[in-house]
């Protein structure tokens, strides 16, 4: 195994890690990783699309037999994401004959949306306390509002992820718990991944059949990202919160300047 490849293991391993210990969506890690290792914009993204879809399948069998998730939430989001999805993807195939501008999209793009990710991983307290403290006042819409309303972030969710590989993660899970208060967290989480699935996977084949897939890539982030994960998992906790949520979100922002500037 030579150096390049070496470098995708331990970039798989040290993302798997802080993904399975923090729940950090690992789209605003690995995509900026990818560019750092030469791969251009279009191709991290679809690469870490499939990377996502794969690596957080585990987690849906998981989620699954512990009955945490919401299938109904997890329908409206989607009847919102994939139909979001499908429309970013025909809009990046219209640009795929001018592959410069399709990648400047894609990272300009990148760089707005790990800023609103490191937004919501920083402010991720606060954003939770305005969401229980919503649901013990007036506003708590239902039924048919509420609904409508999950759609609409599916939507925008579907167009994040089909263009940046990023939202599915941090930006979804805040969402939820904003739209829907009194769920317990654990149903809110498995439920963001349960939807992450087929987003990502969707999302994934459609970079792909355009050709934005490094599948060589992809195999040595899943031999280091997979045992990453099961060690993160293991020690959630271990490390405060109040620590890590700063740190991580400080190095989006400063990726995000980079990219987007």
């Amino acid at each position: 195994m030579d150096f390049g490849n070496f470098g995708l293991v331990v970039a798989g391993l040290v993302v798997g890690f802080i993904v399975g210990m923090t729940g950090v969506g690992g789209g605003s890690l690995m995509t900026p990783i990818l560019l750092w290792f030469g791969v251009n914009p279009a191709t991290a993204v679809g690469t870490d699309l499939l990377y996502a879809a794969i690596t957080k399948s585990s987690g849906v069998l998981v989620h699954r037999k512990n009955k945490n998730i919401d299938w109904a939430i997890t329908g409206w989001l989607t009847l919102g994401s994939v139909p979001a999805v499908a429309m970013t993807l025909w809009f990046l195939s219209s640009l795929h004959t001018a592959p410069e501008a399709m990648n400047a999209i894609i990272k300009q793009a990148l760089g707005f949306v790990l800023f609103a990710t490191a937004l919501a991983i920083f402010f991720k307290k606060r954003l939770l306390d305005f969401a229980h403290k919503r649901a013990g006042g007036n506003y708590n819409p239902s039924g048919t509002r509420l609904n409508v309303m999950t759609v609409i972030t599916g939507l925008v969710l579907g167009t994040m992820v089909a263009l940046t590989s990023i939202g599915a993660g941090a930006l979804g899970t805040v969402a939820l718990f904003i739209l829907y208060p009194l769920l317990p967290t654990r149903r809110l989480v498995g439920t963001e991944i349960a939807h992450a699935v087929p987003l990502t996977l969707v999302a994934g084949l459609g970079h792909a059949s355009m050709g934005n897939m490094d599948w060589h890539v992809l195999g040595f982030l899943l031999i280091g990202s997979l045992p990453g994960i099961w060690l993160g998992s293991h020690l959630t906790g271990r490390i405060s919160d109040e620590l890590l949520r700063p740190c991580l979100a400080t190095m989006l922002v400063l990726i995000g300047y980079k990219l987007a500037f």
